[in-house]
């Protein structure tokens, strides 16, 4: 996409579409349109909608409306019919809400502006999780020859953090899952890049809840060729700490240590009898 067919000030968003500090006149100004009129983009870079955040934008419609407008296109071939470019989720909750128009603002785009577009809207409301994100800049590279520097300045990021994004997508399927689940976070992740075991150790990480400095820790120790520090199952102080317990309390004790930082105590008990037993000796310390 040439660079002067790409309108200026992209990283401000939506604002810079719609025109807000010049007259509104033309193709710029707001008009209703009927749902039915729309169709979704096909460039959307968001792929999931979690539907708790799009029922309470449901709500909000049905009590407010539709207040700002979508960036829609028309779609070539196609009478009184148009692309969401910006907005699919007001357009999905005025649908749900039952209303029959919505305000649109109409744009002639290109398919690369219309991806663009798509993102940065995403992108500045942090609707996109890691993995969206850093496939929609693969999609704009790849398809219209974006190069990083200029996907930095169009959705208004840092240069390294397109970079860092873009990283992630070399990471197994299994691992960007845990990412878009929310589940393991970037920095977590991009700990992970280029290692044979990632699956396994992003799991190891999920299930250890360690941060990304120790996940970097876990990293360099694997690279070292350093064997990870025993769990608390393993680790025969821990094992003994279990059974010292136990003795004085007759129960069954677990102790789950998370890397010398901080842990918790389990204490088993079958009968109410044995919990009232057990209150009544940690009364005594």
């Amino acid at each position: 996409m040439a660079d002067e067919a790409r309108p200026r000030g992209l990283g401000r968003g939506l604002s810079a579409l719609i025109g807000e500090d010049a007259p509104r006149s033309g193709n710029r100004a707001p008009r209703t349109v009927p749902t039915a009129f729309l169709r979704p983009n096909k460039f959307q870079p968001r792929k999931t909608f979690a539907e708790g955040d799009l029922n309470d934008l449901i709500a909000s419609v049905k009590d407010k409306g539709i207040l700002q407008p979508l960036l829609v296109r028309p779609i070539a071939g196609e009478s009184n019919a148009y692309e969401i470019v910006a907005g699919e989720r007001r357009w999905r909750a005025a649908q749900a809400a039952k209303l029959h128009e919505v305000p649109v603002i109409v744009r002639e785009l290109t398919d690369g502006q219309a991806l663009e577009f798509a993102i940065i809207e995403n992108v500045q409301r942090a609707d996109l999780n890691a993995i969206e994100e850093g496939l929609a800049y693969e999609e704009l590279m790849e398809r219209f020859s974006y190069t990083q520097e200029k996907l930095a300045d169009a959705v208004g990021k840092s240069r390294p953090h397109v970079a860092n994004t873009l990283r992630l997508l070399k990471l197994p399927e299994p691992v960007r899952m845990l990412v878009r689940d929310g589940k393991l976070t970037p920095g977590a992740a991009r700990t992970l890049i280029g290692d044979p075991d990632a699956e396994a150790r992003a799991l190891e990480i999920v299930a250890g809840g360690l941060n990304v400095r120790q996940a970097e820790q876990r990293s360099k120790d694997k690279k070292g060729g350093k064997k990870p520090a025993p769990t608390a199952a393993e680790d025969p102080n821990i094992k003994a700490l279990e059974l010292s317990l136990a003795n004085i309390l007759g129960l069954k004790v677990q102790i789950a240590d998370k890397n010398g930082e901080a842990g918790e105590v389990r204490i088993f008990y079958k009968t109410l009898e044995q919990l009232d037993d057990l209150i009544l000796r940690l009364k005594k310390f």
